[in-house]
């Protein structure tokens, strides 16, 4: 008589614990990166300077930011360029002249200059009077594929980083 209880109480408990309701709600559509383009920006040429970008609302802790600031077209493609920071400048002697750097917290970007005599040698106007800055936010790991380096993309190319993470940049969110 054990038996039979026992052989009905597992086949019970197979028979509940694979029993199937309706679908649930969808959830988030997966990991979402954003773009945001940051305009007329000027730094000083005779020291150095910074900005800071405040983001709509906070992103998440293990996010991850990018920087690039555009530098032109492309002759040949017509493609603009966008180079990552930080983006260094050196003298010809090979000491630093100065340098595009960032950092950032859960709420803003501080985008800032730095550089050596530049009382004595302005950085050239070009390179401080209206530039443009793309702020990229690529999602942090999910725990699952932490281990993974399959599709990593080259985060100095900023195309690729569009591309790897579906993001349409044809309507960039300006942020001033």
């Amino acid at each position: 008589m054990k038996k039979i209880i026992t052989l009905f109480a597992i086949v019970g408990l197979i028979v509940f614990s694979s029993c199937e309701g309706d679908e649930g709600p969808p959830g988030p559509p997966g990991l979402l990166s954003y773009v945001f383009e940051v305009n007329k920006v000027n730094f000083s040429a005779t020291s150095n300077s910074q900005i800071y970008v405040d983001f709509d609302s906070r992103i998440y802790s293990g996010d991850v930011i990018l920087v690039y600031r555009y530098d032109g077209a492309d002759p040949a493609t017509g493609r603009d360029i966008w180079v990552p920071l930080p983006e260094s400048h050196y003298y010809s002697n090979g000491s630093l002249y100065f340098a595009f750097k960032f950092d950032f917290t859960q709420d803003n970007v501080r985008i800032f200059t730095e550089g050596f005599g530049l009382a004595a040698n302005p950085i050239p106007a070009d390179f401080v009077v209206d530039q443009i800055f793309r702020i990229v936010i690529v999602p942090g790991d999910d725990g699952i594929n932490t281990k993974k380096s399959v599709n990593k993309p080259d985060y100095s190319d900023y195309n690729a980083v569009i591309k790897k993470y579906n993001i349409d940049d044809s309507n960039v969110k300006k942020l001033n």
